[in-house]
């Protein structure tokens, strides 16, 4: 694996302050608050998260050992006993909190409904009790594959409070991709929808579940629940699908919160990775609610008044963490929008924050930069002024779409949170504290209190300021994950061994390239394995790959991404063809149909380029390092001296 190399648009100079009135009342107010907090957590990491356990959640029984550390494998708050369902519902039912907005939803269409917390502690009691007269138990795989509904949440909390292990596949994932997921993770059932509302279509979710469960190898599914969403004709199996419609009218709303062990896994969240096969991510219940508490609390700098709008879909990490679990853990109003910015309605999201009066907008920087090219008209025709804190997340954000962002929408007063974090990590690791950290565009800034990050070489030693390295964390913290689903050894190879451990200390391993200038901020250079982030979502080439190589006319396949000024990145395939097929724009569709139907449009190549070879060294390794310079229209430099045949690389080269 190559060093990082430092790209010259990360020196920036710009420095923003926080507002002097935001800091007055914010959680953490100074950035001597915060470097207090942050050197009191690194002095002794265990006191700080036990005191923030104690003090921010329920719990059943307390545990009687905060860490117990056996690296890579960590556990917190050993033996103690807690509900995150609990800790999100029962306990803002009191006379001040429970007839509080917890979830504003609105749908594509129109159509929207609010959900004060006694009304979605009934909601999620009664499905709660669905799922177990569907005879789901605690520990068993339930598989979430949903639209943005109420009910994907309040399925997710359902779960959780009976001890079911949730799994939610993004609802733009093809039913191959779901299959795979629901055959590794053992899946007992399915929640559905029969479709939901996206970019003015209905995407038929039920029939990609029907799809999905034609395959022999998913016989662990005994039953599929489905919500009535578009209400188009819907194949139902008589004996294995249930209609939530009918269901719901003869379950109790009473359900008690089932006590979990600490470490007790809460959920599964399929990430892709470098070798191909998706990585089941497991998250505990303990140390997950806590970190995805106390992060959302201070990082948001939520309010009683606030209404909070993370626009993530809950099939990715955010959702999780910043739509559903840590909000309401804290009391929030949380907002959810089934819709995305679309032909019939482009600035709908300014739309959205006018009329719910949102005041904390989470987005990516995708979007902000589709915004961009749509222009400043949109937004400047709405009231955004109850916006106070901006956010960003899934990929780094170039320092103008960052002054865009903070000039248009914040109109010059609303501070930026541009976070850092993984499907692995739970929570934020790198981020502004919007009261206390002045931002500079296009930084992620500094560690979340209690997160000991640092930029490294490949031996784990400290490099210097503004030298490329590997963004690396030295210690464990309480929402990381805990394994990957059944493979440990993959869970060890993937986080733990590229770097060596110092004084028997362990490193956990981001993928991701860093710097930290001299004021001790840090830069995301983005993934230095061969993942690519598309639009923040995370794909894996070898996925990629494979999907090609199952078309019948493609003999092998390369994928790269190349730099994409509205997506971050955009897939790149190479492809060489079996010998009866010829490269055509039809067959070039075609193939990017088809990666479409094994994974989904998120996957879908921009652009498929034809060759008779690709570029290998001798032991036969593609080398992606230089179909990355070709798809970038760059220069090719630095070691060929492996390669196989230079005559492939002069080929794909005058084919570009």
């Amino acid at each position: 694996m190559s060093e990082p190399t430092i790209e010259s648009v990360l020196h920036e100079a710009r420095l923003f302050q926080p507002p002097a009135d935001f800091s007055q009342q914010a959680h953490i107010k100074s950035l001597e608050d915060y470097q207090k907090l942050y050197d009191k957590a690194k002095a002794n990491p265990e006191a700080f998260w036990a005191e923030l356990a104690e003090q921010e959640l329920h719990w059943f029984q307390k545990w009687d050992t905060v860490l117990d550390w056996q690296p890579p494998f960590a556990k917190w708050f050993v033996n103690g006993k807690i509900n995150i369902s609990y800790n999100c519902l029962d306990r803002h039912l009191t006379p001040e909190r429970r007839d509080k907005a917890a979830l504003i939803w609105e749908g594509e269409p129109g159509d929207s409904r609010t959900f004060t917390y006694a009304q979605l502690h009934e909601e999620v009691c009664r499905f709660a009790n669905g799922l177990k007269q569907l005879g789901i138990h605690k520990g068993d795989r339930v598989g979430i594959y949903m639209p943005m509904i109420p009910e994907a949440a309040i399925a997710m909390l359902a779960c959780a409070r009976i001890g079911a292990i949730h799994t939610v596949v993004f609802g733009g994932f093809s039913a191959e991709a779901l299959r795979d997921r629901m055959v590794d993770g053992k899946v007992k059932l399915v929640v559905t929808a029969d479709g939901g509302w996206r970019k003015d279509a209905i995407v038929p979710l039920k029939e990609q579940v029907n799809k999905a469960l034609a395959d022999p190898a998913t016989a662990s599914v005994e039953k599929v629940l489905v919500v009535q969403r578009t209400q188009q004709a819907t194949e139902m199996q008589a004996d294995r699908d249930v209609w939530w419609h009918e269901l719901e009218p003869t379950l109790s709303a009473d359900c008690p919160a089932e006590p979990m062990d600490s470490e007790d896994v809460l959920f599964i969240l399929y990430t892709s990775g470098s070798t191909g096969k998706p990585k089941g991510v497991v998250h505990t219940t303990g140390g997950y609610n806590l970190y995805t508490h106390i992060t959302t609390q201070w990082i948001f700098d939520l309010q009683a008044t606030d209404v909070y709008w993370c626009t993530a879909d809950v099939g990715w990490i955010t959702g999780h963490s910043y739509i559903v679990y840590g909000p309401l853990s804290n009391g929030a109003t949380s907002l959810m929008y089934e819709g995305a910015p679309r032909p019939s309605n482009p600035g709908c999201f300014w739309d959205v924050i006018e009329k719910h009066k949102v005041t904390i907008f989470y987005t990516a920087p995708t979007a902000i930069r589709t915004f961009i090219k749509m222009g400043e008209d949109l937004p400047k025709a709405r009231d955004l002024s109850s916006l106070r804190l901006l956010g960003t997340v899934g990929e780094p954000i170039n320092p103008e779409a960052w002054m865009w962002y903070h000039r248009v929408i914040g109109g010059e007063r609303c501070p930026i949170v541009d976070t850092w974090w993984q499907t692995e990590t739970g929570g934020i690791l790198i981020t502004p504290l919007p009261g206390a950290i002045p931002t500079k565009p296009g930084s992620a800034t500094c560690p979340f209190p209690g997160i000991l990050a640092d930029v490294v070489d490949l031996d784990g030693d400290t490099v210097g300021n503004n030298e490329g390295g590997y963004l690396a964390v030295r210690y464990p913290w309480p929402g990381m994950m805990r394994t990957v689903y059944g493979d440990p050894d993959r869970f060890r190879r993937t986080y733990w061994e590229h770097i060596p451990p110092k004084d028997g200390h362990y490193t956990y391993f981001a993928g991701d390239g860093a710097r930290r200038d001299e004021d001790g901020y840090f830069w995301i250079m983005g993934r230095v394995d061969d993942v690519i982030n598309v639009a923040g979502h995370r794909l894996g080439t070898m996925e990629i790959e494979s999907a090609l190589v199952s078309h019948p006319a493609v003999a092998e396949a390369a994928v790269v991404g190349k730099p994409d000024e509205l997506k971050g990145q955009d897939i790149v395939a190479f492809v060489t063809l079996e010998g009866s097929f010829s490269p055509t724009e039809a067959l070039g569709k075609e193939l990017k149909q088809h990666v479409v139907k094994e994974i989904g449009a998120i996957a879908r190549p921009g652009e498929i380029r034809f060759a008779d070879a690709l570029p290998k060294t001798r032991s036969g390794k593609i080398m992606r390092r230089l179909l990355r310079g070709l798809a970038a229209g760059e220069e090719i430099s630095g070691d060929t001296s492996t390669l196989e045949d230079r005559g492939v690389l002069d080929r794909l080269r005058e084919g570009t």
